[in-house]
């Protein structure tokens, strides 16, 4: 042992190389219904303008199920999390008892609207430029979202990934 200090490094390294090894394989926590003062309480306003032009009002939804979801076209996990909003709102498309509004969360129109286009967005998207909204709803960053009840009502928080059918699990939970 006649370089301590080599071995001391070495053994550092070694040992964050386990552990980089060991986050980076795991299955990360997708989802995780969190504690919300809104929870229970008339969801606040959303109301802005849509990608398309449109003003849209969360209140006008009223009478389904709405997932409101914050994300960003930067947010790795919104992205992976894309594909099961897509398959959620087209699984309630034809009876109408669930909708997804999504909220821009820290990003520019115009890469959602380039991220709309090409990958199947067919519902409203809001800008939210002074992060009003956001802070309303009290966000952290993306991805989280809202599950609001027909009547209005915030039922759960959701920080995370969401997926087709945990979402779906969550509106039978609420249908008991």
């Amino acid at each position: 042992m006649k370089r301590p200090a080599l071995w001391i490094a070495a053994t550092v390294l070694l040992v964050a190389a386990a552990l980089t090894a060991v986050l980076a394989t795991r299955s990360p926590a997708v989802t995780k219904i969190a504690d919300s003062p809104l929870i229970g309480r008339i969801a606040p306003d959303v109301s802005g303008k849509a990608l398309d032009g449109a003003t849209v009002r969360l209140a006008d939804l009223r009478g389904s199920f709405v997932v409101l979801n914050f994300f960003a076209t930067w947010c790795i996990p919104c992205q992976r999390e894309h594909p099961e909003l897509v398959r959620f709102s087209q699984q309630h498309a034809a009876d109408g008892s669930a909708r997804v509004l999504q909220v821009i969360f820290d990003d520019t129109a115009a890469a959602a609207r380039d991220f709309g286009k090409t990958n199947q967005v067919d519902w409203p998207v809001v800008e939210d430029p002074d992060g009003q909204v956001a802070l309303d709803f009290g966000v952290r960053g993306p991805p989280e979202s809202f599950l609001i009840g027909p009547d209005g009502l915030v039922l759960f928080k959701i920080v995370g990934q969401v997926d087709a059918a945990g979402l779906n699990r969550l509106l039978n939970e609420v249908a008991r």
